[in-house]
């Protein structure tokens, strides 16, 4: 309940509210890419800051491997499981989106955490950064073996000119472009350099951009939670009429994927703040990143699935619920 007194959340539900009332209340695009890039950029000084002052050591390495280790593990089953009913195209898609992370959740978490006077470490933002690709290189590499496996099947129709047509019409997405994409994304860079640059300049660099990155950020997340919460609501109406496998998933796969990542979190003995933010890595899903690379890459797929399940549902089950849970499961588990 304490979590729904938060300004930033408050604001979240404003926006829902307003957005389901249609009201013509709009954040322009423009401000909403700003506020974006500013968080990021803020999340990354903030990492930095954190590293500059902790140093590296073991549990860092080993808070990074289990992120790296639950960014491929959710995509692998996500799909395993939504293939049993749901395309092929489709699962791989829900399964990179469900495998890639939120950064406004991850956001909202820390701010969470630090509200509640709970440590983390500041590398849980490379965390973050590491678990944003591998799922989409997976997608890419599943889509291109469903249609290298069509192709065999079309290819063996004895009327060779249909299976041309058919052939120079299938889109092709080349793994090489894909990769260098998702690690050259504008959004990933500048989260990483500010990252680096935070972790050069130290405990300067935070004593100058503490008014930036510090006094401001409070006031851009709420903003950028209203955003958000305007355009959930607005997608929300997409699911209608959508399996409810489907919509189950939604709600259901966050919480085993956190469950996953408390246990990997147990079994490498993390501290409870960093177990907390894995925790919620993994219960997010991604719907910026992964939604654009996957309308070139994965044109089949069907976007209202991956982009609605994920923003109309798991993003506001994250918010509201999701990271007071996981931080009072975590902390108990784990203190």
């Amino acid at each position: 309940m304490q979590n729904l007194l938060d300004p930033a959340i408050l604001f979240f539900i404003f926006g829902v509210l307003a957005g389901f009332a249609k009201s013509n209340l709009e954040i322009p695009q423009a401000i909403s890419r700003f506020l974006s890039l500013y968080l990021l950029m803020a999340l990354g000084l903030k990492g930095g800051f954190a590293l500059a002052h902790s140093g590296f050591n073991s549990q860092i390495v080993l808070s990074l491997g289990a992120a790296l280790c639950m960014a491929v593990i959710v995509p692998l089953v996500g799909y395993w499981v939504l293939r049993t009913f749901v395309g092929g195209f489709d699962a791989a898609a829900i399964a990179a989106t469900y495998g890639s992370v939120s950064a406004v959740t991850f956001l909202t978490a820390k701010q969470y955490l630090e509200n509640q006077h709970i440590a983390y470490g500041g590398h849980m933002a490379a965390a973050m950064a590491l678990m944003e690709s591998p799922a989409i290189i997976m997608a890419v590499v599943f889509a291109n073996k469903l249609r290298q496996r069509e192709l065999g099947r079309e290819t063996s129709v004895s009327d060779s000119t249909a299976a041309r047509v058919t052939t120079a019409t299938k889109p092709q997405a080349s793994l090489g472009n894909i990769l260098h994409e998702s690690f050259t994304d504008g959004a990933q860079m500048l989260l990483l350099g500010a990252m680096v640059i935070g972790l050069i300049t130290g405990d300067s660099g935070k004593a100058a951009m503490q008014p930036f990155s510090g006094d401001l950020f409070k006031g851009m997340l709420s903003f950028f939670l209203l955003d958000m919460g305007l355009t959930a609501a607005r997608n929300m109406p997409q699911l209608k009429d959508k399996s409810w496998l489907l919509l189950a998933y939604a709600l259901v796969g966050p919480i085993v994927h956190a469950s996953l990542a408390l246990g990997l979190a147990w079994m490498l003995d993390l501290p409870p703040g960093e177990a907390a933010l894995l925790m919620v890595l993994a219960a997010s899903a991604s719907y910026i990143a992964v939604p654009a690379v996957l309308r070139y890459a994965m044109p089949e797929a069907n976007p209202t699935l991956y982009f609605g399940l994920s923003l109309g549902l798991t993003f506001p089950l994250n918010i509201l619920i999701g990271i007071p849970v996981y931080t009072h499961i975590a902390t108990k588990a784990l203190s």
